[in-house]
């Protein structure tokens, strides 16, 4: 049990880590629901979206090609070196191209080149940090990973609501004051990408030790190793952003102009009541990246996967229970503008499309670990396919709920893909009965809460205790061999 308790101990400080700046960002989404319009918020939207697939071009694989030779080379600082250099170099010559070329960028995109400079300048900044934020991981040091993490989140929403909130009404009460010729009208979108700026400045002067101190020293034999094994995590990646933001971009090219923005806008804020999962789908694929990789050449660790797995579903299946049961609680608290509530439809479909995509995670060691990553890039292609299939063919007719419906169909795809290739090449004996007598339990249950008995809460809470007696009743033997454990040392 005690290897069990290590990966437990890893996945909560992670998760804290994790949670607590995700919690901070996400108090940012009422913020922007209340000031913003539902189109301006959509722009927003589509900014960030964008942003999510230079994030994936700027790293090219290279953090997980990182973890995976720190634990499998001896000269574990010419691997530090070797990526750092790599990343650095890579992440200057993309900012010198898309600073020449952001007029042309703004023209092919539709978005405004002020605030294309805006995201180059915060793209830049967070490549830089990428290995930095690796080495922590790899070194054990959680805790200085939160602090940072958590403080960059935190810069990021104090100074949002000081451009947002406070900055126009210290300007209107003292319209003559050194503070109001910092303001600047109807320049909302403008506010939020510069809090984002400094926020990821602060956070890469923190971590710029690690550069000053670098011996900048590159070891191009290793450095082709380490691509050919990133690269197809790069393909996997970009696949991956477009089965994440693609849909937000495809609808506002698929639907009218009139409302195009709009549906972005009310889709992307009930897209955020599916954080929760997304919290601990997150959390735990930073606690358990580190931890396959480590345990990867233990006779058991066939059995170790196949019990993580399990737990990750019966954790996972509580958490979407939970959520949809009470989303429309949640909905107070995160969206309290009303007019977005139209698009709550889909909250359902995209906590299971992240649950889902979480179990993907884990069916996806079997590649990782045999050095075959092309056949993730396979996988998420054929996501991607599935994406961009299923949302122009949806989009037109059924809007953003069309989009959910792709997402779950991709995600749910990739999982069930991943599970049959995995049992083919490197198997993992996963109690399938139980993983699908919980995972299907809770969809159930989660389908007869929101779509039948929605806001009726004694149903939905009856429906919860339910669901935890059935964990109970079969997982008992292992509770009771974890509480045992826990009592030997008090005798």
């Amino acid at each position: 049990m005690g290897l069990y308790k290590n990966l437990f101990k890893q996945t909560a400080i992670y998760g804290l880590a994790t949670v607590i700046p995700r919690m901070f960002s996400f108090l940012l989404v009422p913020l922007y629901t209340d000031l913003l319009p539902k189109d301006e918020y959509g722009k927003v939207t589509i900014i960030f979206a964008w942003m999510i697939f230079f994030n994936v071009i700027l790293a090219y694989g290279m953090e997980t090609a990182f973890f995976r030779f720190y634990n499998k080379e001896e000269d574990k600082q010419s691997v530090v070196e070797t990526s750092m250099v790599s990343i650095f170099w890579t992440t200057i010559i993309f900012l010198v191209a898309a600073i020449l070329f952001r007029t042309t960028l703004a023209d092919w995109s539709g978005i405004d080149s002020q605030y294309i400079t805006y995201s180059i300048w915060i793209l830049v900044l967070d490549a830089l940090v990428i290995i930095p934020f690796s080495k922590l991981r790899a070194l054990q040091r959680p805790i200085m990973y939160a602090i940072i993490k958590i403080g960059n989140v935190l810069v990021n929403l104090l100074l949002s609501v000081l451009f947002l909130v406070y900055l126009p009404k210290l300007s209107e009460h003292n319209p003559t004051g050194l503070v109001s010729s910092f303001y600047i009208e109807n320049f909302q979108v403008g506010y939020i990408f510069l809090a984002n700026i400094i926020a990821s400045l602060l956070t890469f002067v923190v971590l710029s030790p690690d550069y000053v101190f670098l011996k900048w020293k590159i070891d191009f034999t290793l450095w082709k190793r380490m691509m050919v094994y990133g690269l197809p995590i790069l393909v996997a990646g970009i696949a991956f952003a477009i089965n994440e933001q693609f849909d937000k971009i495809l609808l506002s090219k698929l639907l009218p102009k009139s409302i195009a923005d709009d549906e972005v806008g009310v889709y992307s804020a009930c897209y955020k009541l599916g954080l929760f999962m997304v919290l601990y789908r997150t959390a735990y694929t930073l606690g358990i990246e580190p931890f396959f990789f480590s345990h990867a050449k233990n006779e058991n660790a066939p059995q170790t996967y196949a019990m993580v797995t399990k737990y990750f579903v019966i954790f996972g299946s509580f958490i979407m229970l939970s959520v949809i049961v009470f989303a429309d609680l949640f909905k107070f608290i995160m969206i309290r503008d009303d007019s977005y509530w139209v698009a709550m439809k889909v909250v359902p479909l995209i906590i299971l499309a992240n649950f889902c995509l979480g179990i993907y995670t884990n069916l996806s060691v079997w590649y990782k670990l045999i050095d075959k990553t092309y056949v993730g890039a396979y996988i998420s292609i054929v996501g991607a396919i599935i994406t961009l299939i299923l949302n122009f063919l949806l989009i037109p007719s059924m809007s953003y709920v069309g989009s959910a419906i792709a997402t779950l169909a991709a995600y749910g795809s990739m999982m069930l893909i991943s599970y049959y290739m995995g049992n083919k090449y490197y198997p993992i004996p996963y109690d399938f009965q139980k993983i699908g007598g919980y995972l299907g339990l809770s969809i159930l249950f989660s389908v007869v809460s929101f779509y039948y008995f929605r806001e009726n809460y004694f149903v939905g809470i009856s429906l919860l205790l339910l669901f935890l007696y059935f964990i109970y009743h079969n997982e008992k033997e292992t509770l009771m061999g974890i509480l045992k454990t826990k009592s030997k040392p008090q005798q």
